[in-house]
């Protein structure tokens, strides 16, 4: 069935406009399964209050009959919604920006709870993909909703006239689709689908609130089988499958060429396919198949004799630790993962995946601009890059209009539910649309008509940038226009090119408006190196004698910054430039030293890995304006070394802020010597409070990364128009000295005594607690920030001087990884 249907038109007058402004305060998540149960949460980390409810149990388990429980016990009758609930707490990554959060959740039963509904905002069903289930949830919910409350559905596939029928008129006008992919708190799309009933101030007030509240990228679907995501990605993953046999590749190769290179996930397709399970991906695939008779690409969805084999053999990946790939034990009592070789069906040893088109992209950062590289490739690499992009291609421009009608949907869909760095439109742009068009003839696989018809009118491409807004090649008025929503956002590769006031290799100033700079960094991870170091300088210094109110420091980069550059560090380190170190290391200390005593605001706004130097660039900041999904932590242990930017100064510094007497004091200074020396890195901006990263009162956190930078720039002009003073250096700080020194010391013996950790532990540990306490002093007194500096470098330098943290910092570079020796 493809309905495509179009939303009720808004009435106007009072009761429409307050649809638009209304507030959701309390949520009602109505199964509990994988999804439902993270739904809930990341309900809570807004702010919500949120019942979960979920079936009775059929049957008493062995456990309960053992514990003399009956089936009216509440323990029982809440078992199924408290086990998946406990399950997905578990959960790695997890679903919560904070333990505490699971508290804002109630749990419950549809038979015994369901009347809580009536005091929710929002509910949304979230039970098993069976139409006559969600009817008959749906049944309940009529009983005990509130005329006005929103309700939806978290299908992936079933149709919303479908999943309305029989409903009441209250009903229709609020429901539609609200499809999240799993895992909810990360990936960033939620699809929304009206159904033909459907109130239109409701489906515009859910594109809202998951941008704004929630996050998400919010793309309006219409309702067609699959919606957008799973639509185009399923026929994707299918297509390959159907290219194996043609094209003789393993599947180690293709997940190599279909992974980072081309802005795919790390573990692209195969492996994606087996940590999410073939039966998953299968039973899509069956049902697009089943419900596309017009698709004239349906034969795509047609499982290859390979993947019935595997079905049937129940080789469905990880779930049953086998599926493209196997772990394979060694006679050495080792192991080793074969891959499924497609002829023959048995597990073979990988063999090392290596094209020469590959190798031709190695030092190309910008991914745009490896396609042209990628699909003119001689080797078999460039012929599959070619098969399948045009095939990609051809399917994408016939599905315009049938699931959107506009193209930039289908590329936000893509790249928000399957991790895809540039959606296919951008990939056809980057390539030349005309250029495509030539090859995908020659291949067989012609784009649709509109295609033709754009480039005949003089349109060259699918996106452009106008004004400092991102436009898109309309079908329907054959003309460009803005993608909505853009007024809310700052969005730097729109604007950099016409606002650039400076910039170095590594670093762009840019003017965004309203007398606010912003400096983005653009190197390799956006490590920090003497590029960015003058970068950051030269910043302040234009702000400051140009008029300028103050400086945001925020990138659009996969990661604020993984910190500093190790690899410059241990170059000088190994030819034993002492005295270039020295003047490296005490440059980083006096940049972030100009952060924190400018005479204009700077505002700092991470996301991502935010580690190490990118830590520091954030302790020092007048504020941070954190992306909720910011991973952030003074890291340097990890190779061997203490914080040298400031981080151990700064840590120590904010202990001597809190201290009190007695226990309180001992139980401070060893949280923040665990933070640094644990190399503790927080799995949320919220978390980063606890770790005494972020200051409450100072910094903050919003969910959505498409409004971190405005967000930046409006507490910038807040600072700058509340009369900003430029702070003076402090003198005041208050160090433990040998009280503390004492505690630290004690400590790393026991744990070395233990064997819990290495002589070389035990030294970074001394060295640690030596700045935080302020060094080998008799009693407590106070010092300046230069005095605590000067004490920081000392050991950065002396650590850096010994064989066993070069070989950490040499294996980190080798391996992504610490080594602990």
């Amino acid at each position: 069935m493809e309905t495509i249907a179009k939303p009720t038109t808004s009435t106007g007058g009072g009761t429409q406009n307050a649809i638009l402004h209304r507030r959701i305060k309390r949520a009602a998540v109505l199964g509990s399964g994988v999804m439902g149960s993270q739904i809930a949460m990341h309900f809570a980390n807004i702010g919500l209050e949120v019942d979960l409810l979920d079936i009775v149990p059929f049957e008493l388990s062995e456990d309960e009959k053992a514990k003399g429980l009956t089936k009216e016990s509440k323990q029982v009758r809440n078992r199924i919604v408290t086990n998946a609930f406990q399950q997905a707490l578990k959960l790695n990554p997890n679903p919560l920006y904070h333990k505490n959060f699971a508290n804002r959740i109630r749990l419950g039963n549809f038979d015994d709870d369901m009347q809580r509904i009536s005091d929710a905002d929002w509910i949304i069903e979230v039970v098993v993909e069976r139409l006559d289930i969600k009817q008959q949830v749906f049944e309940k919910v009529e009983k005990y909703r509130k005329p006005d409350t929103f309700i939806t559905s978290n299908t992936s596939g079933i149709p919303m006239e479908m999943l309305i029928q029989g409903r009441s008129e209250s009903f229709q006008k609020y429901f539609c689709g609200t499809h999240f992919f799993n895992p909810p708190r990360y990936l960033k799309l939620l699809e929304v689908i009206p159904s033909s009933k459907t109130d239109a101030d409701v489906v515009t007030f859910f594109m809202e609130y998951g941008e704004k509240f929630l996050g998400k990228t919010t793309v309006l679907c219409k309702d067609t089988p699959a919606f957008i995501a799973n639509r185009i990605g399923v026929f994707s993953i299918m297509a390959l499958f159907h290219m194996v046999d043609e094209l003789g590749l393993t599947p180690e190769e293709i997940d190599k060429l279909t992974g980072p290179v081309i802005g795919g996930a790390k573990s692209a397709t195969f492996r994606t396919a087996d940590i999410v399970g073939l039966d998953t991906l299968v039973n899509v695939a069956k049902g697009l198949q089943a419900n596309l008779p017009n698709d004239e690409a349906k034969d795509k969805f047609v499982l290859p004799d390979f993947l019935e084999k595997m079905i049937e053999n129940k080789w469905l990946g990880q779930k049953t630790k086998q599926g493209f790939f196997r772990k394979v034990n060694k006679p050495d009592g080792g192991s080793e993962i074969f891959s499924l070789d497609f002829k023959t069906l048995e597990y073979v040893p990988q063999k090392k995946a290596k094209f020469a088109t590959l190798e031709a992209t190695k030092t190309i950062d910008k991914l745009s601009d490896r396609f042209p590289i990628l699909l003119s490739g001689k080797d078999a690499a460039g012929n599959f890059y070619r098969k399948y992009f045009y095939t990609l291609f051809q399917y994408v421009s016939n599905r315009i209009p049938e699931i959107s009608n506009e193209i930039y949907r289908v590329d936000d869909a893509m790249s928000a539910g399957f991790g895809w760095a540039m959606g296919p439109f951008k990939v056809w742009d980057a390539l030349g649309v005309e250029k495509v068009v030539k090859g995908m003839e020659e291949n067989g696989t012609p784009p649709a008509k509109w295609v033709y018809d754009m480039l005949a009118a003089g349109s060259q491409s699918f996106y452009k940038v106008s004004s400092g807004k991102r436009m898109f090649y309309d079908i329907a008025s054959k003309a460009y226009q803005s993608i909505p929503g853009q007024d809310a956002f700052i969005i730097l590769q729109n604007i950099n090119a016409e606002k650039k006031v400076w910039g170095n290799s590594g670093t762009t100033l840019i003017d965004l408006g309203d007398g606010v700079l912003n400096l983005e960094f653009h190197t390799k991870m956006n490590s920090i190196g003497s590029e960015i170091i003058s970068g950051v300088n030269k910043a302040i210094e234009i702000a400051e004698t140009q008029g300028w109110k103050g400086l945001v420091i925020a990138n659009e980069g996969e990661n604020f910054s993984a910190g500093a550059n190790l690899a410059m560090i241990m170059m000088l380190a190994i030819e034993q430039e002492w005295d270039e170190l020295n003047y490296a290391v005490k440059a980083f200390q006096n940049m972030t030293m100009r952060l924190r005593y400018s005479s204009i605001p700077v505002v700092v706004a991470p996301h991502g890995l935010t580690l190490g130097g990118g830590c520091e660039m954030c302790l020092h900041a007048d504020a941070v304006v954190a992306s909720t999904e910011t991973y952030i932590g003074l890291v340097e242990v990890g190779v061997g070394v203490i914080p040298g930017g400031g981080g151990t100064k700064e840590f120590a510094i904010r202990f001597a802020d809190e201290i009190k007497d007695g226990d309180v004091r001992i139980n401070r200074l060893r949280d923040r010597f665990l933070t640094i020396g644990m190399a503790k890195v927080a799995t949320s901006g919220w978390e980063a409070f606890d770790l005494g990263i972020f200051r409450p009162g100072f910094d903050k956190t919003v969910v959505s990364r498409s409004r971190q930078i405005a967000e930046a720039k409006r507490k910038v002009i807040d600072l700058a128009e509340a009369g900003y003073t430029q702070p003076l250096p402090r003198r005041d700080i208050m160090i433990m000295g040998k009280e503390g020194l004492g505690i630290v010391y004690a400590g790393a013996d026991a744990m070395l005594s233990g064997h819990y950790i290495s002589e070389h532990d035990a030294l970074i540990s001394q060295k640690l607690g030596y700045v935080l306490c302020g060094g080998d002093v008799s009693e407590r007194t106070q010092v300046s920030e230069k005095y605590l500096l000067d004490l920081e470098r000392e050991a950065f330098l002396s650590l850096l001087g010994t064989r066993k943290t070069l070989e950490r910092i040499q294996y980190m570079l080798k391996n992504g990884k610490p080594l602990r020796n």
